[in-house]
């Protein structure tokens, strides 16, 4: 019976190491469209140089939904001129564009122009933005009430706490027709920014990962796209939307590069992989909506649909 035993831990032992192998196959191989998927701390400067037909590209927080985009705009890139794409990803934000400026990386895909602008200026460092990805619209969330309308007088709204989405919410609010703001000097609005007020409406500042947890008890509030998804707040509770318009530039996602290879033409190869038709479908698909491409032609359908 012991033996039997043993035999029983042995066969299960064996199965759960194939099925691991399996899976880490299935994760990291670079065939099917599938990207290559390379430790942050591996040096791929020498596998770039080795190869004029290799990129890699640095992104933080690599999501499901990010990786499928990726897999696809690799696929293009492989299918169509014949470029091998590897991610190497980053666990903090500030990562991916000290990787780029040190020459580690030779792109990198996770942030929008006001970050990269930002971040510039903090590091005396001259990284460019070389084509356009997506836009994450932050939007107003409500359990309570279908349409901004119908929130009532005196109600509460929640919004983030931190100084770039706190402006983008009130820009927001201000779209919808709930408030009136004028911009500072500096370009990012406050609660002090209000001007205009009619529903006396309580702005309520929380920090931006309780945007989602308040629901419940106010009348709405702007949420994150980041944490809108990760706590699952349904699409279909949004009442209001940012626009997307020439004031939204600055929140648009993009592939940045350092400022010599801003018109590499290896590089400009996979930005025009990554602005095709294909990879927009892909987005749509894989962020369920929440996150939309913003590149030529659905770009400016973005603008147009909210200058109607």
């Amino acid at each position: 019976m012991r033996h039997f035993r043993r035999q029983k831990k042995l066969i299960i032992s064996g199965i759960a190491a194939l099925l691991i192998a399996a899976l880490a196959w299935l994760s990291f191989s670079p065939h099917s469209g599938d990207i290559v998927l390379m430790d942050p701390n591996q040096d791929s400067s020498a596998s770039s140089s080795a190869s004029g037909k290799h990129v890699t590209v640095g992104v933080a927080g690599l999501s499901s939904a990010t990786q499928q985009v990726w897999a696809a705009v690799s696929k293009i890139a492989r299918n169509r001129y014949g470029i091998t794409v590897s991610i190497k990803n980053f666990t903090d934000y500030n990562q991916p564009n000290q990787a780029l400026q040190n020459g580690d990386i030779d792109l990198n895909a996770y942030q929008h122009y006001a970050f990269l602008n930002a971040w510039n200026k903090a590091n005396h460092a001259d990284l460019v933005g070389i084509g356009t990805t997506v836009i994450a619209p932050i939007r107003l969330y409500s359990r309570q009430y279908s349409s901004v309308q119908d929130i009532p007088r005196g109600s509460t709204i929640a919004v983030p706490n931190d100084a770039t989405n706190e402006s983008r919410a009130l820009l927001t609010l201000q779209h919808a027709g709930l408030i009136s703001v004028k911009l500072p000097k500096n370009g990012l609005a406050t609660v002090a920014s209000i001007t205009d007020n009619p529903k006396k409406l309580t702005i309520k500042e929380v920090p931006p990962d309780q945007t989602p947890r308040v629901l419940e008890s106010v009348a709405g509030s702007v949420i994150n796209d980041d944490f809108a998804a990760s706590s699952n707040t349904p699409l279909s509770l949004a009442i209001a939307t940012e626009p997307v318009d020439a004031s939204s530039h600055q929140w648009l996602n993009i592939i940045a590069a350092r400022k010599k290879d801003a018109h590499n033409d290896l590089f400009a190869k996979v930005v025009e992989c990554y602005q095709s038709d294909e990879i927009a479908t892909v987005i749509r698909r894989a962020y369920g909506g929440r996150t939309l491409p913003a590149f030529g032609e659905y770009l400016k359908r973005l603008e147009d649909q909210h200058a109607e």
